[in-house]
């Protein structure tokens, strides 16, 4: 059981920002330069602020973490279950609303989970958004 209130630990989480994220995006951009895609906005400003978005040409690309966004790679903590479960399904929940939003809008979407970051089909799919 969490010590603090609910008000409390929301804005402690909120105050909490990721540095580096070297699993997802940070190998993806090194992929993407190593192939010669380029041209791409980080974190541009429209629904979701996709990690990589090549505005003029409406292509948004998310990398997901495989546990905050549900990947069957990963199981859930053995400790307080439900609350991941509905984290979880909260974030794949807003997943495909954001996603939902950005194809209403003109957007091709590609979301990548970080196990399959490294798989050819993945620069394969977004050349052949970005032709």
């Amino acid at each position: 059981m969490d010590h603090v209130t609910k008000e409390v630990r929301s804005r402690i989480m909120a105050g909490i920002r990721s540095r580096g994220n070297t699993t997802t995006e940070l190998p993806l951009g090194k992929l993407l330069w190593a192939v010669g895609i380029r041209g791409y906005r980080k974190h541009w400003r429209v629904a979701g602020k996709p990690d990589f978005a090549w505005p003029g040409r409406k292509v948004a690309v998310f990398v997901d973490g495989c546990f905050w966004h549900g990947c069957s790679c990963k199981t859930l903590p053995r400790t307080n279950t439900e609350f991941w479960r509905n984290k979880i399904e909260t974030n794949k929940r807003r997943d495909r609303r954001i996603s939902r939003t950005l194809r209403k809008e003109g957007w091709t979407v590609i979301r990548i989970k970080e196990c399959k970051i490294r798989r050819p089909s993945v620069l394969a799919r977004i050349a052949r958004a970005l032709d």
